[in-house]
């Protein structure tokens, strides 16, 4: 037998030497411990195939997720950041399926372990949701947390402001925990919401823990609000907590103002009187007001009668304005303001003698005048209409003012008192008696310039002409007369001071002079 010189008998061919490794018989079992082990997201199905490059790429991905989602926030994880990344793991999936499909294992001794394997570190991604789920839940708690105590601080802020400026504050701290409670009933700051909402009642309504009751009725009126905004079942005993605090603020602050004479309590109590008609506070009005009536009737007798008159008169108008009809007290402020009329009409002497003490001449005219025309029947009747003709006296001739008239009549003077004039006149006298009677125009008589008046021997009065005339008798001493046109041309009154003795007859001539203009 012999050898050719390649090596090869006659006969017979010697293949050639393979390069590399058959290809491993195709294993669907590896292929899919590879893909479960992939979807882990660490990339563990690439590490089985001894595929390192691309098991970084599986850490890369995994740790640009871990960096977008945490911390954790309350949104979670953008969508598109957890589309891609599941994206990626299908991927990642479905081409370690094909790598693996025919790659032989060296890590593992057989593909059915890598596949048991990688059911269980599936539980890896499924423990990180729930774990991040927890976290953000947790983050969720803080956020809502720190939202309760923006809410507490900006209460705390307004507590410390006038409630106008305050109000906006409030609002929006409201509006917050009204969000807790509704959005996030099952929150720990939910849960906090009740305890807020004491205090923010108690804060709001400070001024009438201050007893400070007038500053107390906008902020309580404003907490009898809140239940539009909290429900009723949340506020529990809170929703009633204003009512008797500001039935109480409206009566002291009106009661105050009342006393003090002050502007606004008829607003204050007619919302008293309206709101809580049945309260123990609005019980309490009338017998306010009918105090302070009384008190102006027993002022007619102080100091200042004119004030108390002008207090009476305000209260009549204030008191027939309340509306009393709800809480059954309609009747008794009727009577209050008709006493308070009363007083006031009657009181009027007392302010025009007071005005005529004081000088104060044609205030005193005009009070005692109308206290005789809305009085024709009171005692004081006769003096008031002589006061206010002395009053008149005394405003052309002040020294007719010293003393206050009596109603005395009568004397053993005669004095008559001739009208040479065209107009008719008034003659109004006082002294030691008072009084006023009228003379008709002289139909004969003109007027005399005002330079004949100067002239020597100068007498009105004097012509023999039947002039209207009346004759008075007066006491002695000084009577202050004066005289004044009634229609016409005389404009400005006259005046004389005439000292009476006995034994003498006397005359007064009433004339109109004329010189630059009437």
């Amino acid at each position: 037998m012999s050898w050719d010189h390649q090596g090869a008998r006659d006969g017979f061919v010697v293949p050639p030497m393979p390069t590399a490794p058959p290809p491993a018989p195709a294993s669907p079992w590896r292929a899919v411990a590879v893909a479960l082990l992939n979807l882990s997201g660490l990339g563990l199905g690439y590490a089985v195939v001894r595929r390192w490059g691309l098991m970084a790429v599986c850490w890369v991905a995994t740790a640009i997720l871990l960096l977008v989602a945490l911390p954790a926030d309350p949104d979670g994880v953008p969508g598109a950041a957890v589309v891609l990344y599941l994206a990626f793991l299908v991927l990642a999936a479905a081409h370690g399926a094909f790598v693996g499909l025919r790659a032989r294992s060296a890590l593992l001794p057989s593909a059915l372990v890598a596949a048991a394997l990688g059911v269980v570190l599936l539980a890896v991604p499924a423990s990180g949701v729930v774990l991040y789920d927890g976290a953000r839940d947790e983050a969720t708690e803080r956020m809502l947390l720190d939202r309760l105590d923006r809410a507490d601080e900006l209460v705390e802020r307004s507590g410390k402001q006038g409630f106008a400026t305050a109000e906006a504050g409030y609002r929006r701290a409201l509006a917050s925990y009204a969000a807790l409670s509704e959005d996030h009933p099952d929150s720990r700051a939910a849960r906090r919401v009740p305890d807020r909402l004491e205090t923010y009642y108690e804060t709001v309504g400070a001024p009438y823990a201050r007893k400070d009751y007038c500053s107390a009725v906008p902020p309580l009126k404003y907490l009898r609000t809140v239940p539009r905004t909290v429900d009723e079942e949340q506020l529990g005993d809170l929703a009633d907590w204003p009512d008797d605090r500001l039935a109480t603020s409206l009566y002291e602050c009106a009661a105050a103002s009342l006393s003090g004479g002050n502007e606004g309590w008829t607003t204050q109590f007619d919302e008293l009187l309206s709101t809580f008609p049945r309260s123990a506070q609005a019980r309490k009005v009338e017998p306010a007001v009918r105090n302070a009536v009384d008190e102006a009737v027993r002022s007619v007798g102080g100091d200042d009668p004119c004030a108390a008159v002008q207090r009476l008169d305000g209260l009549d108008t204030q008191v027939r304005g309340l509306s009393g009809e709800r809480a059954g007290v309609a009747d008794a402020l009727g009577k209050d303001a008709d006493r308070a009329s009363d007083s006031a009409r009657s009181g009027a002497y007392a302010c025009g003698v007071d005005q005529y003490k004081d000088k104060k001449f044609g205030d005193a005219v005009t009070t005692m005048n109308d206290f005789a025309k809305n009085n024709p029947h009171h005692k004081n009747r006769a003096r008031a209409q002589k006061i206010a003709i002395a009053a008149e006296v005394a405003q052309t001739v002040p020294a007719a003012g010293k003393r206050l008239p009596t109603t005395a009549s009568g004397g053993s003077i005669a004095v008559t008192v001739k009208n040479d004039s065209p107009d008719e006149i008034t003659v109004l006298y006082t002294g030691p008696v008072t009084g006023s009677f009228n003379l008709k125009a002289c139909g004969s008589c003109t007027s005399y310039s005002l330079g004949s008046t100067l002239g020597i021997g100068f007498k009105p009065c004097s012509s023999g002409k039947n002039y209207p005339q009346r004759t008075i008798h007066l006491p002695v001493g000084t009577t202050y007369f004066v005289h004044k046109s009634r229609s016409g041309t005389g404009k400005s009154p006259a005046s004389d001071t005439a000292k009476l003795s006995p034994g003498y007859l006397y005359t007064e001539c009433a004339y109109t002079t004329t010189g630059l203009g009437y």
